[in-house]
């Protein structure tokens, strides 16, 4: 293991301390029948579950598992845990468990979805994998076959056919989506595109207007268009100032202290002083709306919004319920849905809904994945499981 994913490893666990035991804090839902995923899931790796469509929400439990990812796929619902991938079918209450044991070389799973037709897995350590459906295989990519790293956060397939790989390494882009064409593999980082890319730490991808790609970062947000390079951190409007999000900031665990990477983050802009949870350089959250607006979800400063001209930030001063943004969501109605460590909120019509809660159904207020349905399903991941609400009910 390299130092660098060593440190992550050790940075990573710190993060997960502090939102496990924010879960802890949560207060419990209402009565319902839940729908477990944990203790016979464990050791097989098929089963199905009695799921009540009665009720206007259902747990989904994955034992102590991160819920990172989920994706909507017609009947099927699939769902990316730090212990493998869940695919559960909402005909009959089915699903079945792929990890290790069924051929991906990684049990974590950072994104779920489809990439030209492929179901398509991003995993933390294992690369990227494809799955075909008809075999059970799994077609894994690696650092040998051109993947910038084995971490694999986010994947994209632009209109032109390019597909685009978020890696702890850098981003990778492959040519025509030709993955099976090593001399289509192209990788960006800091140094080979002269700090046009932040920080190699890539999380988000998406593509905006005109082919525009989007990348947020751990040094701040990144455009490529055209061939070139641009970038945004906090010093060019990204993020809140500290001094607007102080009182409100949740997490006090502070990486830095655990991580010299975090720490010389912190350093480079001038917040050594700053012991809490709070870095407006770190995105992990990235949308782009119907306007073509650009939405960066941060780490404690905060969500910013881009429209082309400037970054304008929104806090728990102006709606949300929390400031560390972990998830952001185009819903096919266009309302955009944002996850925090307090709760689910849209943004319609130029102001913030009412938070959604463990009151309203959600597993647990820190929300890190989600997805949704015409029907208007929404799927919600969060640490130990999976709330499905049926808003349309």
């Amino acid at each position: 293991m390299s130092i660098k994913h060593s440190k992550f490893r050790k940075t990573m666990a710190v993060l997960a301390g502090v939102l496990i035991s924010a879960g802890a804090r949560a207060q419990v839902p209402p009565s319902h029948p839940p729908v477990a995923l944990s203790g016979a899931s464990a050791t097989q790796q098929e089963a199905k579950m009695a799921a009540n469509a009665a009720t206007k929400f259902t747990h989904f439990r994955v034992g102590s598992k991160n819920v990172k990812s989920i994706f909507v796929d017609g009947a099927l619902v699939w769902v990316g845990t730090s212990g493998g991938l869940v695919r559960y079918d909402t005909r009959d209450d089915s699903y079945k468990l792929f990890d290790g044991k069924s051929g991906l070389l990684s049990n974590g799973v950072f994104y779920v979805g489809r990439i030209n037709g492929r179901l398509t897995v991003g995993t933390y350590g294992g690369g990227l994998s494809f799955l075909d459906e008809r075999s059970g295989k799994w077609n894994n990519y690696n650092i040998p076959e051109g993947l910038g790293d084995a971490f694999v956060y986010d994947v994209v397939a632009a209109k032109n056919g390019d597909v685009w790989i978020a890696t702890w390494s850098g981003v990778n882009r492959v040519i025509g989506g030709a993955f099976d064409d090593r001399s289509k593999w192209h990788l960006y980082t800091v140094e080979n595109t002269k700090g046009g890319l932040p920080n190699d730490w890539v999380y988000g991808l998406a593509e905006g207007r005109n082919g525009v790609i989007w990348l947020a970062t751990e040094g701040g947000m990144a455009r490529f268009a055209k061939g070139r390079w641009d970038n945004w951190n906090h010093s060019r409007g990204l993020g809140a100032p500290y001094e607007k999000v102080k009182d409100s900031i949740e997490f006090k665990n502070d990486p830095g202290r655990a991580s010299s990477h975090h720490a010389k983050q912190k350093e480079e802009m001038g917040l050594s002083n700053v012991d809490v949870a709070f870095n407006p350089n770190y995105v992990i959250a990235l949308e782009i709306d119907r306007n073509g607006d650009v939405w960066a979800g941060t780490w404690g400063g905060g969500l910013s919004r881009y429209d082309g001209k400037r970054w304008v930030s929104y806090t728990t001063s102006d709606g949300l319920p929390g400031n560390h943004i972990f998830m952001l969501h185009l819903g096919v109605d266009g309302k955009l849905w944002i996850g925090t460590n307090s709760g689910l909120v849209t943004w319609q019509n130029e102001k913030f809904s009412k938070p959604l809660t463990v009151a309203d159904g959600l597993f647990a207020n820190n929300v890190f994945a989600m997805a949704s349905s015409a029907a208007d399903d929404l799927w919600v991941g969060s640490y130990g499981g999976v709330a499905h609400l049926r808003l349309g009910k």
